[in-house]
């Protein structure tokens, strides 16, 4: 199908959903998107499964075309997009008219915006993910976004119930100073109690220009080790702080390979990884601590919040009445408009 049309691809846009799971004994890597946060509440606006595929827009966002009449959502990090020249309001539901092409200007803040397709992008899910592993070019659509290429939706939908009132608030990412909490472990035994304190300090670390989709590298005060030399290799988790010989925090992201011989001395708790998929190079990182307690607490905040929105978004939608007066029967659609 050539529901939409792709005029030009941008610096990196690519389709991820959460991530192929169960494979990594393979070597395959899970991938996904990077600010898992920001493309579930995209998707919960326009009526998707929050787990739903989109695209994932780095820095610089592509020219899309639109061929179908489709209802669409962006988040994420601000990439001034527009439609057809217009500011498209993010975070928000927003009904868009085949013809008309969704472009992105100057990079605002953040690095990675997202796009949420109502009935979803119409891709053949490989190992359950429709995810683009891009550092091996595996996936169904096993490539970055090119110019010239059409793509289609599943179930494409030109309006939503009660369309206006599919919004929620702008979250603000602040990707160029950046407190993650961390978890200590499985290795943190193996560093000395000044390497434990520079990972700590308070001028943190700056993201080098060796940032991707499989891990930042990031540079600052030495993380030193009680013996230089590699571990046995084990599982790499989404978030894992390794050290490797240079003794410079390395964390391991969406596209990391499934196991490594390098000591991990943290890992990243799940609902700050976002955080750090929004950094630039550039960007000052910072390291505190919490406790495994304290980690579960915060993911459990966030599964209420996304169900609050669900049910909001839900509730939001037009309510039907049955009313008989003098003896006729009507139908009564109360929906709130702007």
């Amino acid at each position: 199908m050539n529901d939409l049309y792709v005029k030009s691809p941008g610096m990196q846009t690519s389709i991820q959903d959460q991530g192929r799971f169960g494979y990594q004994w393979s070597g395959m890597c899970p991938s996904g998107a990077m600010d898992m946060r920001a493309l579930r509440i995209a998707n919960l606006l326009v009526d998707n499964d929050m787990d739903e595929a989109g695209l994932e827009v780095t820095i610089m966002g592509p020219e899309l075309v639109f061929q179908t009449d489709e209802v669409i959502a962006v988040t994420g990090a601000d990439l001034s997009p527009t439609i057809d020249g217009q500011p498209l309001p993010m975070y928000q539901a927003y009904a868009v008219k085949s013809g008309q092409s969704l472009r992105f200007g100057t990079r605002k803040y953040g690095c990675r915006a997202y796009i949420a397709f109502a009935g979803g992008l119409d891709v053949e899910p490989l190992y359950g993910s429709r995810s683009t592993w891009l550092r091996i070019n595996i996936g169904p659509v096993n490539h970055a976004l090119k110019a010239g290429e059409s793509y289609g939706f599943r179930a494409p939908k030109g309006t939503l119930p009660n369309l206006g009132a599919r919004r929620c608030e702008k979250e603000i990412i602040k990707g160029d100073d950046v407190l993650l909490r961390i978890i200590l472990g499985p290795q943190d035994y193996l560093f000395t109690e000044g390497g434990l304190e520079n990972l700590l300090n308070p001028d943190g670390f700056k993201v080098s220009d060796l940032a991707n989709r499989q891990g930042y590298r990031l540079e600052g005060p030495k993380v030193e080790l009680k013996k230089k030399g590699s571990i046995v290799s084990d599982g790499i988790a989404k978030g894992a702080i390794q050290i490797p010989p240079n003794e410079q925090p390395l964390v391991l992201l969406s596209e990391r390979q499934s196991t490594g011989g390098y000591a991990k001395i943290g890992n990243v708790i799940t609902v700050d990884l976002p955080k750090i998929g929004q950094a630039m190079p550039g960007s000052r990182i910072h390291f505190t601590t919490v406790s495994v307690e304290e980690a579960q607490d915060l993911v459990a905040e966030e599964a209420a919040f996304f169900a609050a929105l669900k049910e909001k978004l839900t509730a939001s939608g037009p309510h039907t009445y049955r009313a008989t007066v003098n003896n006729h029967a009507y139908v009564i659609t109360i929906e709130e408009i702007e």
